[in-house]
């Protein structure tokens, strides 16, 4: 009897969608058609027995890829008409974690912060800095023109000209956890931020522990929101505090972390998966793009509840 090793991903494309009443059939076809390609992406080197870093990195990408998602190509604008990128990346086996935050030009703010993870001594890379390790490296730097959309334009002009944003305005991130054949966990993620925020706010996603979170004892946490309030709940690492320490399942610590965010005033959402391969998808707003792959092979992609 062949006895096949288990392996689980789970991915996100930001909490805070476009509107039911707003999306069109096509916008819908395309999203989801983004974080399937994703979903897929991770999901084929986690099945070749290979590493959970190297399937949230591919799963990431991607998405930093598509300019649907804020992250990369399709991140936001800052109020000065400029896109400020974070990332960040977390190896549970070890501990070892890299960063980057308010990066411009960067491609691929992911490899960025998986470089600062493994090519240099430090956690968190910010600014010039990092943008100048990423030069010495040989990482894709590309002209502002490339990050460029007309959604995320109109996102800013309409921020600017209103007090009543929606969750879609607010904030938007991507990221991957993922559970390989070995036992290890990995989390990664990346954002352009929420629209019209300062330059030089830097977010809950580079920030470990806050936004991103990967511990073999415990799980891998990639979150979506409001950063301030995840920074200030360190909502990752608390998440898998209550794992070890109160001994709850995953879906009851992932709802508990959300709940706590939502009192303090914020809204987001999270996906996270633990040593034994489950998975958690809570979130507070309209809805939260999400996709999975579970440890008995069934899939899912998701938009709203």
């Amino acid at each position: 009897m062949i006895v096949r090793k288990k392996f689980a991903l789970a991915l996100h494309g930001g909490a805070g969608t476009v509107s039911p009443e707003q999306i069109t059939r096509a916008l819908e076809r395309d999203l989801r058609a983004g974080l399937q390609r994703s979903l897929e992406a991770g999901r084929g080197i986690l099945r070749d027995g290979g590493s959970s870093l190297d399937a949230v990195v591919a799963a990431v990408r991607l998405l930093e890829d598509d300019p649907l998602f804020n992250a990369g190509r399709g991140a936001v604008f800052t109020s000065a008409g400029t896109h400020e990128m974070d990332a960040a990346i977390m190896e549970g086996r070890t501990l070892m974690a890299g960063a980057v935050g308010s990066v411009k030009g960067v491609r691929n703010p992911i490899l960025l912060a998986r470089a600062v993870m493994e090519k240099s001594p430090h956690v968190l890379l910010a600014g010039p800095g990092a943008e100048d390790f990423a030069r010495e490296l040989g990482h894709e730097i590309v002209d502002d023109e490339y990050f460029y959309t007309e959604q995320r334009w109109q996102a800013l002009e309409r921020v600017r000209n209103t007090s009543n944003l929606s969750d879609q305005d607010r904030h938007g991130t991507v990221g991957a956890v993922a559970l390989d054949q070995a036992g290890n966990l990995a989390a990664a993620t990346s954002t352009g931020g929420n629209t019209n925020k300062m330059p030089g706010r830097i977010g809950d996603t580079p920030i470990i522990g806050a936004g991103t979170y990967a511990n073999n004892a415990t799980c891998a946490v990639s979150a979506t929101g409001d950063g301030e309030f995840f920074i200030r709940a360190v909502a990752a690492h608390d998440l898998a505090a209550l794992l070890e320490y109160r001994r709850i399942t995953l879906a009851e610590a992932a709802k508990s972390v959300i709940d706590k965010i939502g009192r303090l005033g914020g809204t987001g959402g999270l996906i996270a998966v633990d040593r034994a391969g489950n998975i958690a998808l809570p979130f507070n707003t309209t809805g939260m793009y999400r996709a999975f792959v579970d440890i008995d092979g069934a899939s899912f992609t998701g938009i709203y509840r």
